[in-house]
């Protein structure tokens, strides 16, 4: 379990430096340029992940039970994720989804973590999918209370990219559910 605390630690904290100290990203990019931020950057948020995926198998080993979960959640879990890729495809595709809810891809991450909470109650599943879902939380208020960065502006593309967005997420999503998930995680989510 302390690998996937040390990883949760690693990835989150790396992606937590403009929640909690805004000022440090800003500094070292003043200083140094992109690459002195965006290398330590990725190289502890890489590491980061690495010891989650380790730590998250070996926990899987020999599972914690908190508590066991009514099987009709897991259907209630699989509903909430299918906007999961099409919110994750609409952060990088400008349109009017994006423009919309401004972070697709937190909110995703948000439902990614509690549809994950719904359907599993070991220890390191709380931690993980917890985790991710709070420090999604945390992150979307805490970009929109940031006074020293001004609003983002999207431009809004054609509707073709919010298409885009929905038919290729929801064939991602099909891909998890038919196969991908079980052969990926080593769990059907059917």
């Amino acid at each position: 379990m302390s690998i996937l605390v040390l990883g949760l630690v690693l990835f989150l904290g790396a992606h937590s430096v403009r929640i909690v100290a805004p000022g440090i990203r800003s500094g070292i990019i003043e200083r140094g340029g992109m690459g002195a931020w965006m290398i330590p950057y990725a190289a502890v948020s890489v590491i980061g992940l690495v010891l989650i995926v380790i730590g998250y198998g070996v926990a899987r080993e020999a599972p914690v039970i908190v508590t066991e979960p009514p099987a009709g959640l897991r259907h209630l879990a699989l509903a909430l994720m299918l906007p999961v890729f099409p919110l994750l495809l609409a952060a990088y595709l400008p349109g009017r989804i994006r423009a919309r809810l401004r972070h697709p891809m937190l909110i995703a991450t948000v439902i990614w973590g509690v549809a994950h909470l719904l359907a599993n109650g070991t220890l390191a599943d709380i931690l993980l999918f917890g985790g991710f879902a709070l420090w999604a939380l945390i992150d979307i208020f805490s970009i929109s209370g940031r006074s020293e960065t001004p609003a983002r502006t999207v431009k809004v593309s054609h509707w073709r990219n919010d298409l885009v967005a929905v038919v290729a997420g929801l064939a991602i999503y099909a891909a998890f559910v038919a196969r991908l998930h079980d052969w990926l995680v080593g769990v059907s989510p059917i």
